[in-house]
């Protein structure tokens, strides 16, 4: 059996898959299934400083090799995280990166204040709404995405740091570098792509936010190729994450420059797919007789 833990920031991961914010909760669903301390490490729920009941319903829908989502942050606060769900996730002994999110800058400041030393690592999720940017989302502008890393860092004394991106930018290397540069630890990228389906019938939006997050299998070639480009465009670790559902796809993210792997839309198509994209893993590094994972970490040869 390959060696597969990495280390990301200081934080050993048993191996490379962590299951992507929103697309597991807090674990507990999951860990009916099967035992959760088998997988690397668990981005929880996007947790906000108050509860939030997110958007009207309905919030989901399928389109052709993706889902959409506009489920709104629905999540129970940073305080019940605290009390309920880290206890549970500390006794898995699972790496826990904590998914934040908020609407300002003393949102983000805030709760990374109140997880600082809490939990192993902290995402920023900043594709939220900035109410004091007529609605611009913090993580489109490198500016912003400098000003709000530079401002939670500062808060996170004892936490690694990691941004997650938008792919609705211009420029994913140029954002990469504005978050290495406002002193984040790591990067995640891709956080969802803006997308619509329509009810013909009705002429009109199926999900009732008319627009909403597009992921799963799909993304996966626009994703690997933001991925690759992140890598090299920062010295600092990049998690890699869109559309990844096979041993083979997550190892080419890997191969791309992510030093670790997300998986998130394949929960909902196969509750054990981590479990299994973990084995397979396995299962192509002895075949190709390579001891260590790490060994295939941006190994990719350009035509």
């Amino acid at each position: 059996m390959a060696n597969l833990k990495v280390n990301i920031c200081g934080v050993e991961f048993k191996n490379p898959v962590i299951a992507a914010s929103g697309t597991y909760g807090f674990g507990r669903e999951f860990e009916e299934i099967y035992d959760i301390s088998c997988i690397g490490g668990v981005s929880t729920k996007g947790t906000t400083l108050e509860p939030r009941l997110g958007n009207p319903v309905p919030r989901i829908a399928e389109g052709s090799s993706v889902i959409l989502n506009a489920v709104g942050l629905q999540n129970p606060g940073v305080e019940h995280f605290i009390k309920d769900d880290l206890p549970f996730l500390k006794d898995k002994g699972v790496v826990i990166i904590a998914n934040v999110a908020g609407n300002t800058l003393e949102d983000y400041q805030l709760i990374c204040r109140r997880l600082n030393g809490l939990v192993d690592m902290v995402e920023l999720n900043i594709s939220c709404p900035n109410v004091h940017a007529g609605g611009m989302a913090l993580g489109i502008k490198p500016q912003n995405i400098r000003e709000v890393t530079s401002l939670t860092k500062a808060e996170l004394t004892k936490t690694p740091l990691i941004v997650k991106l938008s792919p609705n930018v211009e420029s994913i290397p140029v954002n990469a570098r504005a978050a290495e540069e406002g002193g984040a630890d790591c990067i995640s990228l891709v956080n969802t792509f803006t997308g619509m389906v329509i009810d013909l019938e009705r002429r009109k939006p199926i999900i009732a936010n008319n627009t909403g997050g597009v992921s799963g299998a799909g993304i996966k070639p626009i994703a690997l190729r933001m991925v690759y480009e992140a890598a090299h465009a920062v010295s600092i670790p990049v998690i890699g994450m869109g559309g990844i559902a096979t041993g083979c796809d997550a190892l080419e993210f890997m191969c791309a420059g992510a030093k670790a792997v997300q998986v998130g839309t394949a929960n909902f198509t196969d509750s054990l797919a981590m479990p299994r994209i973990i084995k397979e893993m396995n299962d192509w590094l002895d075949s190709h007789n390579i001891s260590d994972i790490n060994d295939i970490v941006d190994t990719l040869k350009l035509n």
